[in-house]
Formats: structure tokens, sequence, C-alpha cells
């Protein structure tokens, strides 16, 4: 695959917001490309007719276009642009942001609580109507608005005011110093009066969106999507003239339809991806994230909660082998959610060596001592409680087994229980739960700050479900996310992971690696895709090859 921007969307290094990488965005983009629509037998168009559709099949369900409730919120997606959205020049590294419908980069105030953005003259939504900054305005105030009931919400809760100062210019005025503001200028604006006010998760928008994007909507199934090109696209038409996708949400089946040749591509659990290796006309492609797989510890559960069972828990998981087995290497070991993309701010040393001998001495001195049955106990209590992964997800299955067999070597019972995630919302403090994370990579603020820092009114019920405090991390996040110096952001970001290691409230597993299985010499062969891109804890068909669709070229 060419490794070089396409040209249509390239944009002068001046014009692209950079960060040192302690502030690093990470450069996601959502795909470009949905999923795919059902095709005739034999797939897409017949190999080496220089088709210009695309067919994917995708385990994600179709519909839910609506930015508002943080569709395409990461900078990228077929039918909306943000403000900003990320350029990459590799997936091993974080990217830029560039301006999208912004004209230019954003003008900050000296102290970061004031962002004036010009927009781009001359825009249209898909609906025919002109873009000017009440749509900007209407997007931010709805996202905000608690009649709203928006998922993302809380990610914004640092605006204090967004206000349009005439049609092309928008202030946002934040409640502090907010340096990684940049990083939520990248959420999809949909016209004002497409914004009726009521509840996100019931706007028309989700089956009928309307944006400013590369693609239109030109039909929506339960099982199948088709997205047409847009001809008055500001950055210029497609070439790729139609994404077609699927939805198959079994794993097995999406391995069938591409091994068959029905679709152009496809995501897949790593060692199912792992085993399309070698096979002619098929490739492999692993894609690096920021996406973390790890399990929460239950505040209520008298093990769990102890100090001393936490680090030890996390000197006997094998995080390797978990890595070399559960994830067919498509991945690297986590301790902390940060990981060495993240340049000077990961602090390397704050990790936990695998040592399961070190890790039943702790529990010795901490009183918890293996019993007749095998199982450690303590003031009759066992050393026991219920491990919570999502029933559909068998790469969350999978690891969960591992830890839980990890456990057992040192006397630690762990009882697996598949569940969606409305029997999960009940567990989360009296049960472990097979979390993964990274939703916002594109700052260290996003990646770290509600998964350590003690809970707010508008914290996900995921994050820090136990509501503990780790000594030192509190201040050290607050600081870091007020801070416009560079280094001292870097040196808040060290000490964080620094003092997490000491007093751990997960035990982080795996950065995962998305693996992708796809027909480069079939009928996409022939284009110019660009780099691939870091990817966020969100994966599926709309990232990996096809995350930038709408910028390759012949």
């Amino acid at each position: 695959m060419p490794r070089t921007r396409p040209s249509s969307f390239a944009v002068p290094a001046a014009e692209r917001i950079t960060r040192p990488a302690a502030a690093g965005i990470v450069g996601l983009a959502l795909a470009v490309c949905l999923s795919g629509c059902a095709t005739s037998a034999g797939g897409g168009a017949a190999e080496g007719t220089g088709s210009t559709r695309v067919v994917l099949a995708d385990a994600q369900p179709l519909g839910g276009y609506n930015p508002v409730n943080g569709y395409g919120e990461l900078g990228v997606s077929p039918l909306y642009d943000g403000l900003l959205r990320p350029a990459s020049s590799g997936d091993d590294r974080l990217p830029d942001l560039e301006p999208a419908l912004a004209a230019e980069p954003p003008a900050v105030s000296d102290d970061s609580t004031v962002w004036d953005v010009t927009l781009r003259a001359g825009v249209t939504f898909s609906d025919g109507t002109t873009l000017d900054a009440a749509d900007v305005v209407a997007t931010y105030e709805a996202v905000l608005d608690p009649a709203s009931a928006s998922e993302v919400a809380g990610a914004y809760r640092m605006i204090e005011s967004v206000t349009a100062t005439d049609d092309r210019h928008v202030r946002f005025t934040l409640t502090h110093p907010y340096s990684a503001f940049a990083s939520r200028l990248t959420l999809g604006i949909a016209p004002s009066e497409r914004l009726d006010g009521g509840p996100a998760r019931d706007s028309a928008l989700n089956t009928e969106p309307v944006g400013t994007g590369p693609y239109r909507l030109a039909r929506l199934d339960a099982d199948q999507a088709v997205f047409t090109a847009n001809p008055d696209y500001w950055g210029g038409a497609p070439q790729v003239a139609e994404l077609v996708t699927l939805y198959l949400p079994d794993d097995n089946a999406r391995a069938q339809r591409v091994r068959a040749g029905d679709v152009d591509g496809t995501v897949l659990p790593p060692v199912l991806a792992a085993s399309f290796e070698g096979q002619d006309g098929l490739r492999v492609q692993s894609v690096h994230t920021a996406d973390w797989r790890g399990v929460s510890l239950p505040i209520e559960n008298a093990f769990a909660s102890d100090p001393a069972a936490r680090e030890a828990m996390n000197l006997a998981v094998d995080r390797g082998t978990i890595v070399d087995g559960v994830l067919a290497g498509h991945g690297s070991p986590a301790a902390t959610p940060v990981s060495a993309v993240y340049g000077d701010a990961f602090a390397a040393d704050a990790t936990f060596p695998f040592d399961r001998e070190a890790a039943g001495r702790l529990l010795d001195d901490a009183g918890w001592r293996v019993a007749a049955d095998g199982v450690r106990a303590k003031d009759g209590e066992r050393a026991a409680f219920d491990l919570y992964y999502l029933a559909s997800d068998s790469l969350r299955r999978d690891m969960a087994a591992a830890f839980a067999a990890d456990m057992a070597t040192i006397g630690v019972e762990v009882t697996l229980r598949g569940a969606d995630w409305p029997e999960m919302d009940t567990h989360l403090t009296d049960s472990a739960v097979l979390l993964g994370g990274g939703e916002r990579p594109y700052d260290l603020d996003t990646q770290l700050f509600d998964v350590l820092h003690t809970r707010a009114d508008d914290t996900s019920p995921y994050d820090n479900p136990g509501d503990v405090e780790i000594p030192g991390v509190d201040a050290r996040l607050d600081r870091a996310r007020a801070s416009l110096d560079a280094d001292e952001r870097t040196a808040a970001y060290r000490a964080v992971q620094e003092a997490y290691v000491q007093h751990p409230t997960h035990v982080f597993l795996a950065f995962v690696e998305h693996t992708y299985v796809t027909r480069p010499d079939g009928d996409t062969a022939g284009w110019d895709r660009g780099p691939l891109v870091l990817e966020p804890h969100a994966h599926g068909v709309s990232w990996g090859p096809w995350w930038h669709v709408a910028g390759w070229r012949r």
C-alpha cells in the first residue's frame, strides 16, 4: 500500500495543528466508509475492471448517524465534517489535526479559554443549504442540552458558551484553560434546521443524515447501507463513487464472505484474521491503536478491593502470553492506559513485572492464605469474584478466560459471566468487568482523565466505577488539563502513570491492534490509499484500510 497522503487532501504543514507527544492528537479518523450493502452473486465489480465501488462487511449495526449522539465525533465520517479532522502520516504515531470546515487553525487566547474559528466559505449540506456559524452553534448546543441526552455530552463539559459572532465566525468560551480543546473540534456538524431539540437517539438524523461530508446516504436497510459520492463536496468529489456495507454480526459469516470474494474486505478478531495469512489474493492488515482492554475491579468485593490483592493480580497476569495467544501477536502488553505512541509522556518503567511468586507472597503477607479448596481466604471471605464480559464479543470472552486462568494459579477464583451491557450495568461495583477504552485518544487528557480520576456527575458508569481515589492522581490530571506548558503536561502524565502502578484500580491487559482482511488485488486494486491512522477503541470497516476512502486516488 502506498504510504503517501492523497494529494487532493494534502494540507500545508503551516495549516495543521501540531502538539508535542504529551499533548498529542491521536489521529483517529472515523472511517470514511461505513459498511456495505448486499451484493450480486460474485460480489463487487469483476476483478480488473477498475471498479469505483467498494463493498465491505461489518459487525456494527447500521444507522445511528446523528453527530449529536457522537457519530463522526472523531473527525472523519462519510457523511459529516468537523471543524478539524485528523491528518495521518502513519498508524504508529499521533496525527495532527487540520482544518476541515474551518478555513484555518483556530485563534486561541493566551489563557486558552477563548477559541475563535473562521468557517470555510461556500460549503453546502447534502440538502443544498449553506453551512454557516448558526449550524455550528446549534450542533454544539444540542450536545450540551440535557434534553438531548447525548452520550458524548460529558466530553464537552468544559464549554461555557458557543456563539456566532457573524455568519462565518464562531467563538467557543471555556470554563477553564483546556489546551486539548482542539480535539473537541472534530465533532460532525449538522444543519440547525434538523436539530429538533428532542432526545438524540430519536432524531431523524439517525436514519436520514444531512451533512457536509464526501458521501450521501442513498439507501438504508437493516442489513445494508449504500453511500454515494457527493458531487458538490467542498474537498472535491470522491473517486470511489459508491460505498456498500453489509451488516454481518457473526465473525465466521464475514470471514466466509471475504473468502468467497463477495466483499472487498472486513474486520475480524485477530486469531480468525490470522487464518487468512498466505492465502492468494487476500491480505491481513493489522493497525496500531490506543484501544486497551482491562479488568475493572469491584470495590464491594472484600478481596478485589484490597490494595494488596490488586497489586498481586497485576503481578500474576501473563500479559505477554495473552498478546501472543488471544491476540495472535496483534497487540502489546498494557499496564496503564498509556501506550508508547504518546512519546515522552509514556512512562516505560510504570509497569508490573510478571512474577507469580511475588504475587503469592504479597497475598500471604496480607492474610489471604490458600484454603483446603485451593482458593485463598481471609476472615471468612474467599478470594473470589465474578468477571462479566460482553457475550457477543469473542475477543473479550477469550481475554476474560485467560485472565481467570492466570488468577487460578495464585489461588483466586474468577467466575466468568457473559452478558449484555444492561445486565453488566447492574454489576459494576460488585463484580469485575472486562472493559475496553481509548475512545478519544487525540490527547492524553481524554485517554486518562475519566478512567483514573475520581468520578463527576456526568462520568460514564464504566469509568472508575468504584470511584477509587489514587493518591496524587486527581491533582496531577487537573494540573495537566489546565496547563499550557507542554513540558509540564508531560511531567504530570508520567507522574500519573508512576502513581497508578503503586495503587492500581484495574488490571490492564493489552493494547489491541485491529485486524482486517482485504482483497488488495481485486476490485479495489490500483488505488493510492494513503497512510493508515492510529485507531481508537471504536473500529470496524469505517476504519482500517478504508478510513480515508474519500481521498483514494488512481
